[in-house]
């Protein structure tokens, strides 16, 4: 399939794609302040520059478009391979296709490099697709974000539950107030 733009043309529609801001970060950010939660973006501190940091439950939140980050893209020593479930939201160009793969294949070891980085420093790191954020599925995806925080800042914040034998308890002399 030829492009349908000339090389000029290609240029400048590139040319205008930026990393912060996007519609999907967009979404994502709209949902989560709507829902009483509340962020810093593009942290410079934080490995990996995330796009949404949630300090307070230590979670970085990476908002990846398909294409750029080759979801559903997987690579093998020979070069590409696509997955088998037939998924269409990464559509690798035909035109200039080394240079694509090359690019994204990049982007892949570096997002796993940052991701890595993040959880060995006890951050924990949720990645939203772009594909993820249709309409119909929005809602499900950002439920899940949120079981996700929820379920972090719980384990960070609240004390380990212990469990005891309440047989034990019920046959010791200590006062029932002293137990814990």
């Amino acid at each position: 399939m030829t492009d349908r733009l000339t090389p000029q043309q290609r240029h400048y529609v590139m040319s205008r794609i930026h990393g912060k801001g996007t519609k999907p970060e967009l979404l994502v950010r709209q949902w989560l302040w709507r829902h009483g939660y509340r962020y810093r973006l593009n942290v410079k501190s934080v490995p990996g520059k995330p796009d949404i940091v949630m300090r307070r439950y230590r979670t970085a939140i990476f908002v990846n478009g398909c294409f750029w980050h080759g979801h559903f893209v997987e690579f093998s020593v020979e070069g590409l391979e696509f997955r088998e479930d037939g998924s269409k939201c990464c559509k690798i160009p035909e035109t200039n296709k080394e240079f694509w793969v090359n690019k994204i294949r990049r982007n892949q070891e570096r997002d796993q490099q940052n991701y890595q980085v993040l959880h060995d420093n006890g951050w924990q790191v949720i990645v939203v697709w772009e594909c993820q954020l249709v309409p119909k599925m929005i809602e499900q995806t950002m439920l899940q974000v949120e079981l996700l925080l929820n379920e972090h800042f719980l384990a960070l914040h609240h004390p380990k539950v212990v469990a005891y034998d309440f047989q034990d308890i019920k046959n010791s002399n200590t006062p029932p107030s002293m137990i814990c």
